[in-house]
C-alpha cells in the first residue's frame, strides 16, 4: 500500500509500483489522501526542503519535511484495509536509525499504535489484534542496504528523495539522498541511484 498525499515526491509512488511488480505482490493500492490541506511540512506545502545538512544537523531536530502525523494517519488506514481483508500483519518500513528525527519512526510510536490495533479495531477486541510490525526499525542505512542486496532488491526501481527534479532525478543533497547515499557508501555497495536535474 502507498500513499499519494500530495507529496512533492510523488516520483515515489511510480517507484513502488515499479518494485511491487518486480516483486510480484498480489495487489498494490495507491491511496489518495489529502495532507496537503493539513501543511506544515516541506514536502507537501511551498516550503523549502533543506538541503546539504551536515550529518550533525540531520536527525538533531525534528525537520521541516515532518508531516504532520503522517504514519498515525497511514497505520489507521492501514489498519482498516487489513480488518476488512482479515490480514493478521501490517508491515511498516520506518527506520529509528539514521533517519530525520521524525517522531512517528520510533518504537514507543509503535507500541502506541499496536495498542490502538487492539483496542480500536473489531479484530483487536475480539482478541486477533492486527500485528504491526517494523523489521527495518533498530537498522542503520548500510545494514538495510546489505540486507536488500541479500535478498535480491534492485535498488535502481526504489526512489528516495525528497526534492526530485521534473525528470524524476534525484537531487542529491536533501537529507532522504544524503542519508541514502552515506548508506550505499558505508555498506560498499554501489549506488544505482539516478542523481540530477
Amino acid at each position: 500500500m502507498s500513499f499519494r498525499y500530495g507529496q512533492r515526491h510523488a516520483v515515489e509512488l511510480a517507484a513502488a509500483a515499479h518494485v511491487a511488480a518486480a516483486i510480484g505482490v498480489a495487489s498494490h493500492r495507491i491511496v489518495d489522501l489529502d495532507l496537503g490541506a493539513v501543511g506544515g511540512s516541506a514536502l507537501t506545502a511551498d516550503i523549502a526542503v533543506p538541503k546539504a545538512r551536515s550529518s550533525a544537523e540531520i536527525g538533531a531536530e525534528i525537520p521541516v519535511t515532518y508531516v504532520p502525523a503522517r504514519n498515525t494517519i497511514f497505520l489507521a488506514y492501514a489498519l482498516a484495509v487489513a480488518e476488512v481483508l482479515d490480514a493478521g500483519e501490517i508491515v511498516i518500513g520506518v527506520n529509528v536509525l539514521d533517519s530525520s528525527g521524525y517522531p512517528d519512526c520510533g518504537p514507543e510510536f509503535l507500541a502506541a499504535m499496536r495498542e490502538v490495533a487492539r483496542l480500536g479495531t473489531r479484530a483487536g477486541v475480539q482478541g486477533r489484534a492486527i500485528a504491526i510490525s517494523a523489521p527495518l526499525i533498530n537498522l542503520g542505512k548500510a545494514d538495510i542496504i546489505r540486507e536488500g542486496v541479500r535478498l535480491g532488491v534492485d535498488y535502481s526501481l526504489t526512489h528516495s528523495c525528497y526534492d526530485p527534479a521534473p525528470s524524476g532525478g534525484a537531487c542529491a543533497t536533501c537529507d532522504a539522498c544524503l542519508l541514502r547515499k552515506r548508506g550505499f557508501a558505508d555498506a560498499m555497495v554501489p549506488d544505482p541511484t539516478r542523481y540530477g536535474r
